[in-house]
């Protein structure tokens, strides 16, 4: 049985995946503007977004639809501790908190495992197959953004157990398109991916206004230095 849904899921969610990609935080980031604390708290975030999704996609090891996109490979919960334990230090769980858009988005997860554990494709197919396809691209923006070195800050990207990218997401995409869905069920997949969009631009909106706050700041601060070495010129030449 072939369900195309891999190819569904690709075309079905081009709109909300160029959406996303143009929401203020990621654009900025994907230009290299990268400020450390706003960015760490995205990494919180994601931690509680992927904490629930890998939980709940545990539990239903055993789904008839959900086992057979379950690759532990791809659990992102233990490098994201490491990147926290980086940014915040060895007390970094007593410091953390999910955003308002995050902790809808992990309640969403837990009610979607409840009542149908099959939309958790939808989430894991957004969430992975996008680390695994722009990863490496956006660890190179983050270590410069942020004069990151040695992997320090930026375990998230890295898939030490996938030895090759390119072969796993041809293997991912497979088991997608072998899943026994029927028509009905894919087009529920695709919606909910595309709902999953949705929740990951709240994160990044939230986001950006903390990072605005920042570069504001950042500016303010470039502007007050300059001002002050005018005034110590100026007072040395009178």
């Amino acid at each position: 049985m072939t369900s195309n849904l891999a190819t569904k899921l690709r075309e079905g969610t081009k709109k909300a995946h160029t959406m996303a990609e143009n929401v203020g935080f990621v654009k900025c980031f994907l230009k290299g503007v990268v400020e450390k604390n706003s960015y760490r708290k995205l990494v919180a975030d994601l931690y509680f977004v992927y904490s629930a999704m890998e939980e709940e996609m545990e539990r239903h090891q055993q789904h008839p639809i959900v086992s057979k996109i379950h690759f532990p490979e791809l659990n992102r919960k233990e490098s994201l501790e490491r990147d926290l334990h980086f940014y915040y230090g060895n007390n970094w769980r007593d410091q953390i908190a999910p955003t308002p858009a995050a902790k809808e988005y992990v309640e969403h997860i837990r009610q979607v495992s409840a009542t149908q554990p099959e939309l958790l494709v939808a989430h894991s197919y957004t969430r992975y197959l996008g680390d695994l396809s722009g990863g490496q691209i956006l660890k190179g923006i983050a270590q410069r953004g942020m004069n990151l070195s040695n992997g320090e800050g930026t375990a998230f990207y890295e898939f030490k157990d996938i030895p090759d990218e390119k072969q796993f997401k041809a293997k991912y995409r497979q088991a997608m398109d072998e899943l026994p869905v029927d028509e009905a069920t894919a087009d529920r997949i695709v919606d909910e991916a595309n709902a999953t969009f949705g929740m990951n631009m709240k994160v990044f909106q939230e986001l950006e206004g903390n990072l605005i706050k920042a570069i504001g700041q950042m500016l303010f601060n470039s502007l007050t230095r300059r001002r002050g070495r005018g005034s110590t010129e100026l007072a040395t030449a009178d």
